[in-house]
């Protein structure tokens, strides 16, 4: 391509129409699901018009487009961040190293769906414009940092490709992992459960019958079955988690109502009712090939009922949907035993100081080594039985 590439940014998603913004995020979504729906117009737009993200919220939206003459060929969901939380690819450690040395790492740029740490595309292209409009995004992200005077940037749970084509760009690539489960074409749970060893079967089976016995029943809704009274009923389970994780919940109440409006679709929300209340919940998003499972909380506490919603009833959709994987969101080696094994997940960074950028870049190099080690150890102690299928990584 000969002609010249504008990159320019908006003060919110909002301000791109839809179709145009979804042309490069999922053209995929013409012939069914989004790939990822976190990525969408109305997943992004939601978060603005929320107020989860915006002024005060120390996400500050300024998504990147790329425009090849009239044609917009790439968009980046872009942010300026006043601070490291609801990343989930943690750099308190950097900003702290950093400002002891007298540098300023606030703000710094943020490629990234916030509150989010499921992997997708993070530099969304028209088919056909990959490499041309991920080199232009990539540039543009740095020259704004640069401009601006800024310590850096971040595109955090970025696809394997991209992490490999941003190192070759001279963008830092850093590994981290998650815990994911794949599906190997089990016929029900108990396909999946007959590869586990007899210990981590059984404790499965007995897990499960304890989290069932709570006094009341569980439901997995989605679309039109999903109801206001669910999302009231959610929003007290999720402030309860936030305001012991957080300390201040990430998410609007108003977030959920524009859920309930613009992606019911998308959503399963596997609730526990109790005596004719809801009790306890979790919040899935469906994408075209993977559950990602995102939230969770509960007003009373029942022995094992939490891994029921989040990891088991996750499982039992994927499989009843024919979906090859479930995403768990961040941290948790106890989703090992559960048949969750460990996964590398990517990000890539420019740092402005060349000093710390060298000392960020041996850092890097010694955490892929250990990440590496850590994943090959975790599954060799996973809780599948030796000949059974094995191949639940990415």
């Amino acid at each position: 391509m000969n002609e010249t590439i504008e990159i320019t940014t908006l003060s919110g998603v909002a301000e791109m129409p839809a179709a145009d913004w979804d042309a490069c995020a999922c053209p995929e979504a013409a012939t069914g699901r989004p790939v990822d729906p976190f990525t969408t117009h109305r997943f992004l737009t939601a978060l603005e018009r929320s107020g989860s993200v915006g002024r005060g919220t120390g996400w500050d939206p300024h998504p990147l487009v790329a425009r090849a003459g009239d044609d917009i060929i790439a968009v980046a969901p872009l942010y300026v961040k006043s601070h490291s939380q609801g990343e989930y690819i943690f750099d308190f450690n950097w900003a702290h190293a950093y400002e002891n040395a007298g540098g300023r790492y606030y703000p710094k740029l943020q490629v990234a769906v916030p509150f989010t740490p499921a992997t997708g595309r993070r530099f969304l292209t028209r088919p056909g414009m990959e490499d041309t409009g991920r080199a232009a995004l990539v540039e543009g992200m740095v020259r704004l940092a640069s401009n601006n005077r800024l310590s850096s940037a971040h595109v955090t749970f970025c696809t394997e490709a991209e992490a490999e084509a941003g190192a070759a760009m001279g963008l830092m690539s850093r590994v981290t992992q998650q815990f994911h489960w794949t599906n190997a074409g089990y016929a029900d749970f108990d396909a999946f459960l007959a590869t586990l060893s007899s210990r981590k079967r059984k404790a499965i089976r007995k897990e499960r019958a304890t989290a069932q016995g709570f006094g009341g029943t569980i439901h997995a809704l989605t679309g039109d079955a999903i109801e206001p009274e669910h999302w009231d009923a959610f929003w007290r389970f999720y402030q309860d988690t936030g305001s012991r994780k957080w300390g201040t919940p990430y998410l609007t109440r108003a977030f959920f109502d524009e859920m309930q409006a613009t992606m019911r679709d998308d959503i399963l929300l596997v609730m526990a009712e109790r005596n004719g209340r809801w009790v306890a919940g979790a919040m899935n998003f469906i994408g075209r090939d993977t559950l990602y499972g995102r939230y969770w909380g509960c007003i009373e506490d029942h022995p094992c009922l939490h891994f029921e919603l989040c990891y088991h009833q996750a499982i039992d959709f994927a499989i009843a949907h024919g979906l090859p994987k479930v995403e768990a969101g961040a941290q948790g080696e106890h989703k090992l035993a559960r048949g969750y094994l460990p996964v590398p997940v990517h990000s890539l960074h420019w740092i402005a100081d060349k000093g710390f950028r060298d000392a960020i870049d041996r850092y890097l190099e010694a955490e892929r080594n250990a990440v590496d080690e850590e994943i090959e150890v975790l599954t060799a102690y996973g809780p599948f039985r030796r000949g059974a299928r094995t191949d639940q990584q990415d």
